[in-house]
């Protein structure tokens, strides 16, 4: 069975993967793990998975460089395996296999430049795995 995974990036890192149409393992990702589970067993299926998208957009927003468009990016996909890190973050994970974009479900993004005070009050855009190329141009 297959697990979806959210990997944050930066809109540079994403036009990196998109280009060479796979993201190389090892990476760290975020996903519905166990200790997820444990620590909030009331969540259901739809609030587990959005808690695994937001820790990866938090991430997303911590990888980036003053450089960087203020915005943040998660690439959902689906792996065969994850393994957990050990974290104060019970959604992280490391891929040891590397991801091919034919299994790439969908980039959520900002759809406008955000600041750190916004981060809690705007969610991301799902956009089709055909939109990303216009995302990261």
């Amino acid at each position: 069975m297959a697990v979806r995974v959210y990997v944050p990036f930066t809109r540079d890192g994403l036009a990196r993967a998109l280009s060479a149409g796979r993201i190389d393992a090892p990476f760290l990702a975020h996903a519905v793990t166990e200790s997820l589970v444990a620590a909030w067993p009331e969540g259901d299926d739809e609030e587990l998975e959005y808690a695994a998208m937001a820790a990866a957009a938090h991430a997303s927003w911590e990888l980036r460089a003053a450089e960087d468009v203020p915005r943040r990016y998660v690439l959902a996909g689906d792996v065969a395996a994850v393994t957990p890190v050990d974290s104060d973050d019970p959604t992280l994970v490391s891929v040891d296999a590397e991801l091919p974009w034919s299994r790439v479900a969908s980039v959520h993004a900002d759809l406008a430049d955000i600041g750190e005070d916004d981060l809690d009050d705007a969610d991301l855009a799902w956009h089709a795995t055909q939109e990303i190329a216009g995302l990261v141009s």
